[in-house]
């Protein structure tokens, strides 16, 4: 169920502002702030990327606490290949918002996106905390979402709601990212907030499970970034009895955070770079979900298959070839795929051109799946994916100019 209220401050007692602070060219908001009435469990899942920015290296070590209050984040500037000078900027974003709320410095947590190896100004950061704490409210989760984009069209935000344990809980959240998109993680900021009471080892475990169902399940371009972050802060605010690992109501959570982080990847998706489709890749019959999952990726990740989607070429050669390639035990014999509703390729062999030519009106579809059958067992994954454009390029190419 959808509430009323939006993005990140939709849970009972949170608050958010988004203001310009000079990172970007005036009149652009650069800098949000989330900000809790109380402290709670957070949970943090990060890139993979081995060059990790300054605030993900920060973030992972205030994470140890398992508690949080604040998120502060600048778009514009990644702080990434900063060296020693980024991990300081990036402490004391989070030292002067401790020192406005009375909090210890691990309670807040610190993101940041943009050009990644220039120094973040974190002088004129520090200098709009007044501002940035003045403007904080409950309707100021619009101006937040906006505060954290970068090349994105538009902001990406979502709240659900769902009775668990005989009380109502919400989730809100705000997302960022349209290039550098790649599984885990896809290049993104997500922040969820939840006035869920619920352990700390089960915010994390329900973090990780919607991640792996959601961000981890989509790819623009096949980039994965040095800032990656995704971020769920609770404060138990809605009064239910505490949610434990594996209870009833754990996975009642689990489900309600994946549909509003399912919401946000698609989200992302859709706002891609130069994005004109976007293509679910559903793989069943595999020997396990490792193996569907590599197939799944492998022909998401295809810059000929994503190609062929913006050109609008039914050209299913290349998803078996994908298939083919994907280093996991195929028999091409059994090997079956169906764009929609209509079935391309039967035990390995293309059913002719009057399949084609239906697959062909697909391939004019903005949204629409490619499953794919290996008929060797029972496992299945997914992901989503988008078409590779001329705007792709464009926006990329002169990304700094």
């Amino acid at each position: 169920m959808k509430t009323k209220q939006t993005g990140i401050t939709a849970p009972q007692g949170f608050q958010a502002a988004g203001i310009h602070c000079g990172i970007k060219k005036p009149g652009l908001l650069d800098l949000a702030l989330c900000v809790s009435e109380v402290s709670g469990p957070i949970a943090g899942v990060f890139t993979r990327n081995r060059v990790a920015a300054a605030p993900v290296i920060l973030d992972r070590r205030h994470l140890r606490y398992r508690c949080g209050r604040a998120i502060i984040v600048n778009s514009g500037n990644a702080n990434a290949c900063t060296g020693a000078q980024g991990l300081v900027s990036a402490t004391a974003m989070a030292r002067t918002v401790a020192q406005q709320l009375a909090i210890p410095r691990h309670q807040v947590f610190v993101g940041s996106t943009g050009v990644i190896g220039r120094t973040l100004p974190i002088d004129r950061i520090t200098a709009a905390m007044p501002s940035l704490f003045s403007r904080l409210s409950v309707k100021g989760g619009a101006q937040a979402a906006q505060a954290i984009l970068t090349t994105d069209l538009r902001p990406k935000t979502v709240s659900v709601q769902a009775r668990i344990g005989g009380r109502m809980i919400t989730i809100g959240g705000m997302a960022k990212g349209s290039g550098m998109i790649h599984p885990d993680m896809a290049t993104m900021l997500g922040y969820l907030t939840t006035d869920a009471a619920i352990t700390p080892p089960a915010l994390q475990q329900a973090l990780r499970a919607a991640a792996d169902e959601s961000f981890n399940c989509i790819t623009v371009d096949g980039d994965t970034s040095t800032n990656d972050t995704v971020l769920c802060l609770a404060n138990g605010l809605a009064r239910n009895r505490v949610i434990e690992p594996q209870s009833r109501a754990y996975h009642d959570f689990e489900r309600l955070l994946t549909e509003a982080a399912q919401t946000l990847a698609l989200l992302i998706c859709r706002d891609g770079e130069g994005v004109t489709k976007i293509v679910k890749v559903l793989v069943e019959g595999a020997t396990t979900v490792a193996a569907a999952k590599r197939v799944a990726a492998t022909i998401a990740t295809s810059n000929l298959v994503k190609t062929a989607l913006f050109g609008e070429d039914a050209n299913w050669g290349r998803v078996m070839a994908a298939i083919g390639r994907a280093g996991v035990a195929v028999n091409p014999a059994k090997v079956m795929v169906s764009f929609d509703d209509i079935q391309m390729v039967r035990q390995g062999v293309g059913m002719g051109l009057a399949a084609e030519q239906k697959i062909a009106q697909v391939f004019k579809r903005k949204a629409f799946t490619i499953a794919v059958h290996l008929g060797l067992g029972t496992a299945r994954a997914h992901m989503w994916t988008t078409d590779l454009s001329y705007d792709y390029v464009r926006i990329n190419a002169s990304y700094r100019s």
